[in-house]
């Protein structure tokens, strides 16, 4: 596949959704050469699904494929069993290998929806064990003398704790140079991020400049965060993840404050953003933004049945004519377990004490696990419904 030059096709690269380059005239330099580039984004396999943070960055590599540049989706099989302390004001707990090979299963497929992995230009799918389990301790004295603690300590987190007097572990020092060191392995010219990456990005950056002598860009991409500031993801419960379906896709967009709107349009969706208007009514440009988003994932017919579900449901009160029917004959907590609405007792207590659950057959909140009653449709939370056999 030939490279895409165009200069008004790569300026939309560089600014949609991108909130840092380093360096921007310098990367647009190599884009309009014509030279294929090799561009990459890692994911640690911390989850067993992709969720919508992972999506805006994959929705850039995506348009670099697009462009005909060389992409790599890189696996951090090896550094997910150490923890990314980015953000984490607390050590992660640490993963097992077989955990992390649990949590990856899925992530090639789902990925699919934006990269192709198949025919001309095609993806390529990478581990960084491959590189990383193989080094040996000299090796690691060497990658380890190419940075300070006084650069570590900078780092905002680390310097939070230290001010807190909370324990910073070596192997979270270790961590930066481990993920910097997988743009030598690979030798890439460009690498894809969430702006809360942008310090391991940049080490990342130096170590390739010092052992491979050339300049890495970074692309920064802007975060989807809610209201309060905190980004979308596992860590904070409110993520969409690529295997919701449509209604609870829906659904959840719907829940977002209207804040989010214009940066949802911005980066989880492909449309013209100068159709998007100031002063249009937010609840139907949310309905359009949700529509949008379900439609990547689901395609446009599922998009339109679960825009259906959502007016029946939500703005004319009615309950859905498709609801999932379960056996009965224990306590709910468990009944939500067996069908996986919650993930652990914890979640459905916790939803039993916020009133998020409802017994829709006699209109009351349900606030205890008891036997629930054969025949009624019970709702959790706004999106699912369950039917008692």
């Amino acid at each position: 596949m030939k490279v895409v030059t165009d200069e008004k096709k790569i300026d939309e690269v560089l600014a949609r959704g991108v909130e840092n380059i380093f360096v921007r005239e310098e990367l647009k330099k190599k884009l309009l050469s014509g030279k294929k580039l090799k561009v990459y984004l890692g994911i640690d396999p911390t989850g067993p699904t992709l969720h919508m943070g992972h999506a805006i960055p994959l929705q850039k590599l995506k348009q670099f494929q697009e462009l005909g540049h060389q992409v790599i989706l890189l696996m951090g099989d090896f550094t997910a069993m150490v923890g990314d302390p980015t953000d984490k004001m607390a050590a992660r707990k640490r993963l097992s290998r077989r955990e992390v090979l649990d949590n990856l299963k899925k992530y090639k497929k789902q990925a699919s929806v934006f990269l192709k992995f198949t025919g001309d230009n095609k993806a390529e799918f990478k581990f960084n064990s491959k590189w990383l389990s193989r080094m040996t301790f000299e090796d690691v004295l060497n990658l380890t003398s190419r940075a300070t603690v006084d650069q570590m300590l900078k780092r905002d987190m680390f310097a939070r704790r230290n001010t807190e007097g909370k324990p910073i572990f070596i192997h979270e020092f270790l961590y930066p140079l481990m993920q910097g060191y997988d743009s030598v392995a690979m030798g890439v010219d460009v690498e894809v991020g969430g702006n809360d990456q942008t310090f391991n990005m940049l080490v990342g950056r130096n170590l390739v400049f010092q052992m491979l002598g050339k300049n890495k860009s970074v692309l920064a991409m802007k975060l989807l965060e809610d209201n309060a500031g905190k980004k979308m993801g596992k860590t904070e419960g409110n993520m969409i993840t690529f295997e919701d379906d449509p209604n609870e896709m829906f659904g959840k967009v719907m829940s977002w404050a209207d804040s989010l709107i214009g940066k949802g349009f911005e980066l989880c969706t492909e449309i013209d953003l100068s159709g998007i208007k100031a002063g249009q009514n937010p609840r139907d440009l949310k309905m359009k933004l949700a529509f949008e988003i379900v439609k990547i994932y689901h395609g446009e017919k599922q998009a339109q049945k679960a825009e259906e579900s959502f007016v029946k449901t939500f703005q004319k009160k009615e309950i859905p004519e498709a609801v999932e029917e379960v056996e009965g004959g224990e306590p709910l907590n468990k009944i939500l377990l067996r069908v996986r609405i919650s993930k652990s007792n914890s979640e459905v207590y916790r939803l039993l004490k916020a009133g998020a659950i409802m017994d829709l057959t006699e209109n009351k909140k349900v606030f205890s696990p008891k036997i629930v009653i054969k025949g009624h449709i019970y709702k959790i939370g706004k999106h699912r419904f369950i039917k008692i056999k």
